[in-house]
């Protein structure tokens, strides 16, 4: 497994791996990596001659106060487990080497996409995530992107940024890993302490008693919503951000649940902030 740490070599030896007829797979990461992120590199293995991982905790996408400097980082864990799954590359510049000292030149998506859940929590996070994923793409040139349904907003203004410049790949959406008892699989999981990780398991039961009931015909989104804080309070831990039910393709604003719909969460445990989400078709 080859380990990159600058942009021009690494493009070059994709560059070289693209001239040669090879499809290129990426996973994008922050590192820290558990189960998700593996299930990620072999999904990219399952449909790709090469799969590189990208391993960077990316400055622009956090906000004033927000966990940047304390955000979990193991080189060294990652590569092992990165060597184990057979990963061929690994790129993990600096700050430095992604953004230059005089750096001036922003991709940001508009428009409600990015502006509800997580964007309306956190300006100008999106404008980072794409920013740094469009200079991952240009970089590593993959035919194939892989990222998980956790991060479900974040897909989908992805996706909107590909279709609206052409780039030439496709974002592969792989579903939510989750830990023996239902906690899906987060790199800040490990910033819980054990009363909040218990705490945490209200997340998936909400959204699954929420899904049940929709199942069993209701219909309203709004009763449905309340169903969702009502549970999410009862741990006395949890501090809502959102629990917001929108459509499932482009998050518009729905009062009856009549398509596929997308429920989701933010919750603060303590410091620790976790999203989690689920997809309900009717």
């Amino acid at each position: 497994m080859r380990i990159f740490k600058e942009i021009q070599s690494i493009q070059n030896w994709c560059k070289e791996h693209k001239l040669q007829g090879r499809k290129i797979g990426l996973v994008p990461t922050m590192g820290y990596l558990h189960e998700g992120h593996l299930e990620l590199v072999r999904e990219a293995k399952r449909h790709c001659d090469i799969v590189v991982v990208s391993i960077f905790v990316n400055p622009t996408q956090f906000g004033a106060g927000e966990d940047f400097e304390v955000y979990p980082r193991d080189f060294e864990r990652d590569t092992s487990l990165l060597e184990r799954e057979n990963a061929d590359a690994v790129f993990a510049p600096t700050a430095e080497e992604m953004y230059l000292s005089d750096f001036s030149s922003w991709v940001e998506v508009t428009g409600e996409i990015t502006t509800k859940l997580c964007g309306a929590s956190r300006p100008g996070h999106f404008r980072g995530v794409t920013t740094v994923c469009a200079k991952l793409f240009n970089i590593c040139l993959p035919d194939l992107a892989f990222f998980g349904q956790k991060d479900a907003q974040q897909v989908m203004v992805l996706e909107k940024m590909l279709t609206d410049l052409n780039f030439p790949l496709q974002i592969i959406r792989v579903p939510i890993v989750r830990e023996a008892d239902g906690l899906a699989m987060s790199s800040r999981n490990v910033c819980l302490d054990a009363e909040a990780r218990e705490q945490a398991l209200v997340l998936n039961r909400a959204l699954g008693q929420a899904e049940r009931a929709i199942k069993d015909g209701e219909r309203d989104a709004a009763r449905i919503k309340v169903l969702l804080r009502e549970i999410i309070e009862s741990s006395p831990r949890a501090e809502i951000d959102y629990a917001e039910i929108y459509d499932a393709y482009d998050l518009a604003d729905i009062q009856q649940i009549d398509r596929k719909i997308l429920m989701a969460l933010a919750v603060k445990f303590g410091k620790t902030r976790l999203i989690d989400n689920r997809l309900v078709e009717v």
